[in-house]
C-alpha cells in the first residue's frame, strides 16, 4: 500500500511540475471522447425523439389490417399487396370496433413553387388518402381543410416550407401522373411538421384509389379504433376471423413498434454506426498520439526513472507511477470529453435543420450509458497507449542513471524488419487472393488489417530512408537549416513513425474513401457509355428512396414526336425467386435492346408475352437457367406463376436481371411507374432540337430531367458525392487529433533538446533559423504520414472495390488531383503543427538553454 501511496504521489508531482507535457494528449482524449459521447447523446435523443412522434401520431390506431406477404427486393420497406378497402365496412360492424376507415399510400411527388421536386433525395416522397376519422389520422390540420375533391389535397407543413406553398396555391403531384391540385390545407404529423424528411401529400379517397392503386376498391391497410373499454388485443382478436386467406391484423402497438424499428434500422442504425465508425477511427489516431507522447515523456525521464530505482523504487511502483498519470489524464480529459460531447449532440441537432434535414423535436436525451461508455473508452485509450512505455520505464536500469544521452536503434531493429515483412507480404497476398477471381470480403478483410499492422510495424525501419528521400531537397532550398532539421528527424525512427502513423491512419481512410469513390463514379461512367446507346435519358432521382417515379404514358408521348427513333420506359417490379425478393424490370424488352446495349443475347427479346422473362447470364448462371427453363415467380399478391426463360443477355448494367412486359406484370402492379425513359434521336438530328422536343413534352408529365449521356452518368454519381463530402468532414476530427499529436512531439522534442538549442543559438544560429528548422521537421514527419497514408490507402480502395465487385463489372480509379490536394494539405498541416513548437524554440533564453542538464 505504501508503494502505491508513493507512485500515486510522483505522480501527480511529475503532472503538476510537467502539465505541459500532456497537453496534446488532453485534447487528443478531450476530441476522440467527445465525438463518441456526442454520438450516443445523438442517436438516443434522436430514437427517443421517433419514439415519442410515432406513438403520438398512431395513438389512436388500435388495429392495423394489411396483406400478410410481403417482398423486400432492396426497396425499403418491402412491397404488399393491397387490400379491399370494402373490407373496412364489415369491420366497422364487428362488436367493440369504434371505425375502420381504409388507408391508401403510394409514392407521390410534391413541385414547388419554383417548379422543382420537394424532397427525393433519399427519403421517401409520399401520397394518400386524408383519413376523416381524427383519431386515427396520424396527421392533424393545422391551416386550412381537409380535402373534398379530386383536385384538392392537403400536405404535411414540412413539405409546405420547402416547396414554398401555402393554403390556396396550385401545385403538380407526380403519381407519378402528374396531378394538379389546389393546397386546401396545412398538417403536422404527431405535432413535428412531417415524420423526418419524408414529404406527404394528402387526397381524397377516391383520388388516392385512381392515382395510386389499380382500381376504386383497393387500400394499403385498414386502421381500426376500438370502442372504449375495448383492448387492442381484443379488438385484433375480434377481427381475426373475418379476414381473408392471406390478410393480417396487427395491434396498433405492434404497428408503431414496427415504425419505429424500421426508422432506427434503416436511417438511425445506419446513422449512428457510421459516426461510431469515425469516432473510433478517431480514438484510434488518438492512441498513436498519446503512446507516442508517453514514450517521450518516458525517453525523457530515463536518468529520472534510474535515480528512483538507485535510490530503492521497485519496477512496480516505477510502472504505477506512469500509468498512475495515465490514469489520470485520460479521467480528467474523458470528463471534459463528456461534457464536450453534448456540446456536439446540441450543435448536431441544431445543424440538421438549417441543413435541411428536418428532426423530430425534443429534449436531450442523455443515457447512463452514453455516459460511462465513453469515460471507460477515454480512460481504457490513455491507459493502454501508455502501457509500453510504462513497462519500459519500469526496466530501467539504475545504472541509466549514470548515462548521458540514450541512443534510439529501433528503426534498425532486423526483428523489426523480418516481422513486418513477413504480415505485410502475408497480408497483401490475402488481399489480392479476395480481391481476385470470385471476391472473398472476409479474406481481403484479413488481408487489410494485416496490411495496416506491416505498416505500423515497419515504420521505424522505413522512417529512415523514407526521412532521407523526402529531406534530400531541403539542404539545397534551406542550406544548413534544412540538413539539421533532416537530421533531427532521423535521429528518432520509432518516434518518427509513431508521430506519422497517426496522421498516416487518418490519411489512409481518406485516401481508401477517395479512391473507392473514384471507383464507383467511374464504373458509373463505364456503365453508362457501354450500355446506354440512346441520346438522352428521362430520370428521376438517383440517390436514395423518394421520388414518384415516371408516367408509364410518358415514354409513348415521347415516342410520338418526329425527332425520336425509340423511346422506351423501364419500370420496376418484385418478385421471389427461390425465396429471395428480386427487382424486375418491366418493358419492352425487344424496343429496349434499341437503346440499352444488352450485349449478345441468346433466344429472342421478341414475344416474350405474359409467360417469357429474359434473365441477365449471372443470374441464369446462379439458378442452373438455361433457354426453356422454368422460373418459377411469386408476386406480392400471393400468385405463383411459372415462367419459361426465353432469352439471356449479356449485360444487366441499366437493365437489371429480370426482363418481363408490361403485360405480364399488369396482373400483379400496384403503382405503375417507370425510372428511367430511354431515348435515341433519328438520324439527322442534333441533340439540341432533340432534346428541347422531349422536353417540351415532359413538361406536361411533372418537369421530370431530361439529361444527355454526360449528365446521366454525372447524376446517377451524384450520391456519391455527397458520400464524400460526409466522410470528409467527418474525418477531419482524426486529422486534426494526429496533428495536434504532430505538435505535442515537436514540442516535447523542443524541450529535450533545450540545451542543444541553446548551443546552437550559441554559435551563431538566428532566431528565424531556429523556427525555420523546427518547422521543417514537423513538414518531414507529415510528409512521410501523409505519403504512407496514401500508398496504404490506395491499396486499401483497390482491394475494397475488387472485394465488393461480385458481378466484375467495377472499374477502379485513382484520382490524381484529389489525392494531390491531400497531400498538399498533409504536408501545409504540417507546417502548421510545427508553428507553436518553433515559437517557443526562437523563445529559449540561451544562457538558461545552455545551462539545463
Amino acid at each position: 500500500m505504501t508503494g502505491t501511496r508513493a507512485a500515486f504521489r510522483l505522480s501527480l508531482s511529475a503532472l503538476r511540475a510537467h502539465k505541459r507535457r500532456f497537453a496534446g494528449t488532453f485534447l487528443a482524449v478531450l476530441l476522440g471522447v467527445s465525438f463518441l459521447a456526442g454520438t450516443m447523446v445523438m442517436g438516443d435523443t434522436l430514437r427517443a425523439n421517433f419514439d415519442t412522434l410515432f406513438v403520438d401520431a398512431n395513438t389512436g390506431t388500435d388495429a392495423v389490417v394489411r396483406s400478410a406477404d410481403v417482398i423486400d427486393a432492396g426497396q425499403g420497406g418491402g412491397v404488399r399487396e393491397p387490400v379491399r378497402a370494402s373490407l373496412a365496412g364489415r369491420l366497422g360492424k364487428v362488436p367493440g370496433v369504434a371505425a375502420a376507415v381504409p388507408s391508401v399510400q403510394g409514392a407521390g411527388q410534391l413541385i414547388g413553387s419554383d417548379g422543382k421536386p420537394v424532397g427525393g433525395q433519399g427519403p421517401p416522397t409520399l401520397a394518400g388518402n386524408w383519413i376523416t376519422d381524427a383519431r386515427l389520422n396520424p396527421y392533424h390540420l393545422v391551416e386550412g381543410s381537409a380535402p373534398t375533391s379530386e383536385h384538392e389535397a392537403v400536405i404535411n407543413r414540412g413539405a409546405a416550407k420547402k416547396g414554398g406553398l401555402k393554403v390556396g396555391d396550385t401545385a403538380v403531384v407526380r403519381t407519378p401522373d402528374p396531378l394538379r391540385v389546389r393546397i386546401v390545407g396545412i398538417a403536422t404529423f404527431g405535432g413535428a411538421d412531417g415524420m423526418g424528411q419524408v414529404t406527404f401529400t394528402a387526397l381524397t379517397l377516391p383520388t388516392a384509389q385512381k392515382y395510386l392503386t389499380t382500381g376504386p376498391d383497393r387500400a394499403s391497410a385498414i386502421q381500426v379504433r376500438a370502442a372504449s373499454g375495448v383492448s387492442q388485443r381484443e379488438v385484433a382478436d375480434r377481427i381475426a376471423p373475418l379476414l381473408p386467406k392471406g390478410s393480417e391484423v396487427l395491434t396498433g402497438q405492434r404497428a408503431t413498434q414496427e415504425n419505429q424499428d424500421e426508422v432506427s434500422g434503416r436511417f438511425l442504425g445506419v446513422f449512428t454506426t457510421l459516426l461510431l465508425v469515425f469516432a473510433g477511427i478517431a480514438l484510434l489516431v488518438a492512441t498513436f498520439s498519446i503512446h507516442n507522447t508517453f514514450a517521450i515523456v518516458v525517453a525523457q525521464r530515463t536518468r529520472e526513472n534510474a535515480l528512483l530505482r538507485a535510490l530503492g523504487a521497485s519496477r512496480r511502483q516505477v510502472v504505477g507511477s506512469t500509468l498512475a498519470e495515465a490514469v489520470a489524464v485520460g479521467l480528467v480529459s474523458s470528463l471534459a470529453g463528456l461534457l464536450g460531447g453534448v456540446g456536439v449532440a446540441l450543435g448536431l441537432k441544431a445543424l440538421f435543420p438549417a441543413l435541411g434535414f428536418g428532426m423530430p423535436t425534443g429534449g436531450m436525451v442523455i443515457t447512463t450509458a452514453a455516459m460511462a461508455v465513453p469515460l471507460a473508452v477515454g480512460v481504457t485509450v490513455s491507459v493502454g497507449s501508455a502501457l509500453v512505455p510504462a513497462v519500459r520505464a519500469g526496466r530501467t536500469a539504475p545504472l541509466a542513471a549514470l548515462r548521458e544521452t540514450a541512443v534510439d536503434r529501433s528503426g534498425a531493429s532486423w526483428k523489426r524488419a523480418a516481422a513486418g515483412a513477413v504480415l505485410g507480404a502475408a497480408g497483401i497476398a490475402l488481399a489480392v487472393v479476395g480481391a481476385s477471381g470470385s471476391p472473398q470480403v472476409p479474406v481481403t478483410a484479413t488481408g487489410a488489417v494485416l496490411v495496416v499492422i506491416a505498416f505500423v510495424v515497419l515504420g521505424p525501419v522505413a522512417s529512415t530512408a523514407a526521412v532521407r528521400v523526402l529531406g534530400a531537397p531541403l539542404p539545397r532550398l534551406r542550406g544548413v537549416t534544412g540538413a539539421l532539421a533532416g537530421r533531427n528527424a532521423l535521429r528518432g525512427p520509432k518516434r518518427t513513425a509513431a508521430t506519422a502513423t497517426a496522421l498516416m491512419v487518418g490519411v489512409a481512410v481518406v485516401t481508401l474513401f477517395t479512391v473507392f469513390g473514384a471507383s464507383l463514379k467511374a464504373t458509373m461512367d463505364r456503365t453508362v457509355d457501354r450500355s446506354f446507346a440512346g441520346d438522352v435519358a428521362i430520370t428521376t432521382p438517383a440517390f436514395g428512396a423518394g421520388g414518384s417515379g415516371l408516367s408509364p404514358r410518358l415514354a409513348p408521348a415521347v415516342g410520338e414526336l418526329p425527332q425520336v427513333r425509340e423511346s422506351v420506359g423501364l419500370g420496376k417490379g418484385v418478385a421471389k425467386v427461390d425465396g429471395g425478393g428480386r427487382e424486375l424490370t418491366v418493358t419492352d424488352p425487344r424496343r429496349l435492346a434499341n437503346v440499352i446495349d444488352l450485349g449478345s443475347v441468346r433466344g429472342s427479346l421478341d414475344g416474350l408475352g405474359t409467360g417469357g422473362v429474359a434473365v441477365s447470364r449471372g443470374e441464369a448462371g446462379k439458378h442452373g437457367w438455361h433457354l426453356g427453363s422454368t422460373a418459377r415467380l411469386v408476386f406480392a399478391d400471393g400468385q405463383r406463376q411459372p415462367f419459361t426463360v426465353r432469352a439471356v443477355y449479356e449485360r444487366g448494367d441499366l437493365s437489371g436481371d429480370y426482363l418481363i412486359t408490361r403485360r405480364a406484370w399488369a396482373p400483379h402492379r400496384v403503382q405503375d411507374r417507370d425510372t428511367l425513359v430511354a431515348v435515341a434521336f433519328k438520324d439527322g438530328v442534333s441533340l439540341g432540337a432533340g432534346r428541347a422536343a422531349v422536353e417540351k413534352t415532359a413538361a406536361g408529365y411533372g418537369h421530370p430531367d431530361v439529361q444527355d449521356r454526360a449528365e446521366y452518368a454525372k447524376s446517377a454519381a451524384r450520391g456519391v458525392d455527397l458520400m464524400l463530402s460526409t466522410v470528409y468532414a467527418l474525418l477531419a476530427l482524426a486529422v486534426l487529433i494526429a496533428l495536434l499529436g504532430i505538435a505535442n512531439t515537436a514540442t516535447l522534442a523542443v524541450h529535450e533538446r533545450t540545451r542543444e538549442l541553446g548551443l546552437l543559438r550559441a554559435v551563431g544560429q538566428t532566431r528565424s533559423q531556429l523556427r525555420a528548422m523546427v518547422r521543417w521537421e514537423s513538414v518531414l514527419v507529415a510528409a512521410f504520414g501523409t505519403v504512407g497514408g496514401l500508398g496504404l490507402g490506395a491499396f486499401l480502395g483497390w482491394a475494397l472495390v475488387r472485394a465488393a465487385d461480385s458481378a466484375g463489372t467495377s472499374a477502379f480509379a485513382i484520382p490524381v488531383p484529389r489525392l494531390g490536394v491531400v497531400l498538399l494539405v498533409g504536408v501545409v498541416a504540417g507546417a502548421l503543427a510545427g508553428l507553436r513548437p518553433a515559437g517557443r524554440a526562437a523563445k529559449l533564453d540561451v544562457l538558461k538553454a545552455i545551462g539545463v542538464e
